[in-house]
């Protein structure tokens, strides 16, 4: 491993939260923009997480809070994986076991409004999860490990050859960053008919938790998204992916919310249509 590998590492570590919190202010500020209001400041996500450290934090049950350190842990662990460069598999493993505890903690307050979005929560995993694993197996067809710092050091065709399950995981990164159509666990819209679905029953520091584990989330996705364009060098990999993030705010808010039946079919039709096709192409294109 590459010595300035572990200081990326560290670095995750400090600023994985600071740079999805400035994500979350962004979005906040495009949102309010594109309904022609003039919006939070760009630094409300930091506010509103401090403030939430100051309040009383109600306990249901000690589970809870044992879930949610699980939660932020593993999805801390999944971070550090993806930027050592180590293993892309191992990095969504960790992603998705941080997700499953998640839906613990919420299940374990035994609120009717929280298991309800746990279960949407995981079938959101049911539908999206496909697809993620299709990722990485593309990686490693087209450059023959599963590495993260192989992957970056690929050719630059790689996202040619990998254009269907960019497609695919442009979808997913939809559902994976909670927003509509697909905003069915979670969200922080006003329309949200569970409340505040997941977290409905969590307050004070547990909630501060869910939130820095959601900063950590979203650098982590785009980090993923990064990694399709990392061969052409980052002055042209970050500007693409920047763009590709207000795409996301863009879809956001001109969709009105879908079923949980509707997502799980798109998700898979899309899945099918263009991430294993893809796979499929491969050989050919390669």
């Amino acid at each position: 491993m590459k010595p300035y590998a572990w200081s990326l590492g560290l670095a995750f570590i400090f600023l994985g939260p600071v740079v999805g919190a400035l994500l979350a202010g962004i979005d906040r500020r495009l949102t309010a923009r594109m309904q022609s209001r003039k919006g939070p400041p760009l630094l409300q996500p930091v506010y509103d997480v401090l403030k939430l450290f100051e309040k009383d934090t109600l306990v249901v049950t000690r589970l809870q809070t044992l879930y949610l350190w699980g939660f932020l842990f593993f999805m801390v662990i999944s971070g550090v994986i993806l930027f050592l460069g180590s293993d892309l598999l191992l990095s969504l493993f960790a992603l998705t076991v941080s997700g499953i505890f998640l839906c613990l903690a919420a299940y374990a307050t035994n609120s009717p409004y929280s298991n309800i979005g746990s279960s949407r929560e995981l079938m959101l995993m049911m539908a999206y999860e496909p697809m993620l694993i299709l990722v990485p197996l593309g990686f490693f067809l087209v450059t023959g490990s599963f590495r993260v710092s192989d992957i970056v050091a690929g050719s630059p065709w790689q996202v040619i050859q990998l254009l269907g399950i960019l497609v695919g995981f442009l979808f997913m990164l939809t559902i994976k960053l909670r927003k509509s159509p697909f905003d069915l666990s979670y969200s922080h819209h006003g329309h949200q008919e569970l409340v505040k679905g997941i977290t409905t029953d969590l307050s004070g520091s547990d909630l501060a938790i869910v939130e820095i584990g959601h900063w950590y989330e979203n650098t982590i996705l785009l980090g993923w998204l990064y990694l399709f364009f990392a061969p052409w060098g980052p002055w042209i990999a970050l500007p693409i992916v920047i763009v590709l993030f207000f795409a996301e705010v863009l879809v956001d808010n001109t969709n009105a919310r879908l079923t949980w039946s509707s997502t799980l079919k798109a998700s898979w039709l899309v899945t099918a249509a263009v991430g294993v096709t893809n796979l499929m192409l491969l050989p050919f294109i390669t």
